[in-house]
């Protein structure tokens, strides 16, 4: 059986000496409630990477990371970035526009494509989540003050609701 390469995320924290673990699980798994499952992590600490544009699209889009088991409250998000609306992007859009397929859009895939990312702000409250390492089946858990520091994310108060 060939062995799968590391995903980009994983390659990066290796260059960069960030501590981190990673998570394989079946490629057919797009979901994080699924992934918590898959691999044992409470799904609070399980955070997935949702794709949102403004409502009509302006400008690239924001990149959410939220737990698994909350849903998005999106006319919370476009209060708290400043704007009239907000939806979440197709899966086709949300592909096209980060190279990455559904079930492995990572922000830290992402670094450096000029991705805005914001990540609800529970995740302060825990030392480390996993997050998509950017391909499907894998996932890293990492401390989040190394995630918020790597990706600019921002955290945000009552964007979600479990």
């Amino acid at each position: 059986m060939a062995k799968t390469p590391k995903p980009l995320a994983v390659r990066m924290l290796e260059q960069r000496g960030i501590p981190h673990e990673l998570f394989q699980f079946d490629p057919s798994i797009r979901s994080a409630a699924e992934v918590a499952r898959a691999t044992g992590v409470a799904p609070r600490e399980v955070f997935k990477t949702l794709v949102v544009e403004q409502d009509p699209p302006k400008g690239k889009p924001y990149l959410v990371m939220m737990p698994a088991d909350s849903e998005l409250n999106l006319k919370a998000l476009a209060a708290a970035l400043g704007v009239k609306k907000v939806r979440m992007a197709s899966h086709a859009d949300a592909e096209r526009y980060t190279g990455l397929q559904v079930g492995g859009i990572s922000a830290l895939a992402l670094i450096g494509k000029g991705f805005a990312s914001y990540i609800d702000a529970r995740a302060t409250e825990l030392p480390h989540i996993l997050v998509s390492a950017g391909q499907r089946g894998f996932d890293v858990r990492i401390a989040v003050p190394d995630l918020l520091a790597l990706t600019g994310a921002k955290p945000i108060a009552g964007i979600g609701s479990s």
